[in-house]
């Protein structure tokens, strides 16, 4: 596949997708249910730290220890990436679910809400989605495969750059003005292109960035200096850093298993294009919500429907599929599983780049 190729993938999808037909069949699924996600996020955040402090205190390399290291990987990832949906809550909605969120779950991580809000409702819009303004999108498939494996390796480097973010740029963006612009545009997203910068004004619900920026800024500092004088075990600090790690590598996977990345540049897409750029991956009940919790196996559909709650995203795919008068388009975002999403847009992009020789 060539550069010069890409846009043809859609197929016409503007006029041939049946976009019209697919909002009747859930329109009543758009309304989110505030004791699903109390319930789904208190109960996995309780388990996941539970799971950090057991493993904490168990003996080293034990099989307690090793099983609870990966129960607090895979609940404090769950309970992470709830981030995604405060990015598309109604605006003004949920407030106290922010605000617990953050406070027990976002400014421990590092990844307070205000990172991914503004700049995540930005990569739903059709003129934004996949162009160079859109800071969740790289043209993998159009790349060489090695840009791919950076980017998951990045995940090592991510929990300190973001401590470094928190604990020291913060304050010194407060003293060295010229900083703040800085810090806001290029170290205040969670994206996945280097390049991007963020807007000034990409901001929908966190008004109250700032207190978060501060908050977070606190936590790293007394997490650091409560190790540095010797109040808490290094371990602490260390266990932290190996499930946070764990948890970006297995985003940073779900990241390139959530698109085709087959846009190389400045072309707009439709709805219904930006859809057939997205991956479905129902997959195992079991084991596919540990890779792609709170609804993201099912992320093309959630381009098409972005205001859905997740806990209607899996009953909206079986409505589509079933409901459709012609599913044929629909049904080409469908992957069998993690693997087999990688391995495509590993095959895309190594063909891309022979063509480029």
């Amino acid at each position: 596949m060539t550069e010069t190729e890409a846009p043809s993938q859609t197929d016409n999808a503007s006029a041939d997708f049946p976009l019209r037909e697919a909002h009747q069949l859930v329109r009543d699924l758009m309304t989110p249910n505030p004791w699903i996600y109390w319930t789904d996020f208190l109960f996995h955040i309780s388990l996941g730290w539970a799971a950090f402090f057991t493993a904490l205190f168990s003996p080293l390399f034990s099989l307690v220890q090793i099983a609870a290291y990966v129960v607090a990987v895979l609940a404090l990832y769950r309970s992470a990436i709830f981030v995604h949906e405060l990015a598309h809550l109604k605006k003004g909605t949920f407030k106290t679910f922010r605000l617990v969120w953050n406070l027990i779950c976002g400014f421990p991580l590092m990844i307070p809400s205000f990172t991914y809000d503004g700049v995540h409702n930005d990569h739903h819009k059709p003129d934004v989605y996949g162009t160079s303004n859109d800071g969740e999108y790289v043209p993998f498939a159009t790349k060489k495969p090695i840009e791919m494996v950076g980017y998951v390796l990045l995940s090592f480097l991510l929990p300190a750059l973001l401590v470094l973010r928190f604990a020291l740029l913060t304050p010194l963006s407060y003293l060295i003005p010229s900083l703040r612009k800085i810090v806001w545009e290029r170290a205040s997203s969670l994206t996945i292109d280097p390049t991007y910068k963020r807007p000034k004004n990409a901001i929908r619900n966190d008004l109250n960035w700032r207190q978060q920026e501060t908050a977070t800024c606190v936590i790293a500092l007394l997490v650091g200096a409560l190790a540095v004088f010797e109040i808490i075990p290094y371990a602490v600090v260390v266990l932290w850093y190996l499930i946070t790690v764990v948890i970006f590598l297995l985003n940073s996977l779900r990241t390139l298993a959530a698109h085709a990345y087959r846009n190389p540049g400045e072309n707009k897409l439709t709805f219904a294009e930006q859809y057939l750029d997205s991956i479905n991956v129902p997959g195992n009940i079991l084991i596919t919500p540990l890779w792609a919790p709170v609804g993201l196996r099912y992320h093309a559909t959630h381009h098409l429907f972005m205001s859905m709650p997740y806990h209607n995203l899996g009953k909206a795919q079986r409505r589509l599929v079933n409901g459709l008068g012609d599913n044929t388009l629909y049904l080409k975002t469908l992957r069998g599983g993690l693997w087999e999403a990688l391995t495509k847009i590993w095959q895309e992009s190594s063909t891309a780049s022979s063509n480029k020789r």
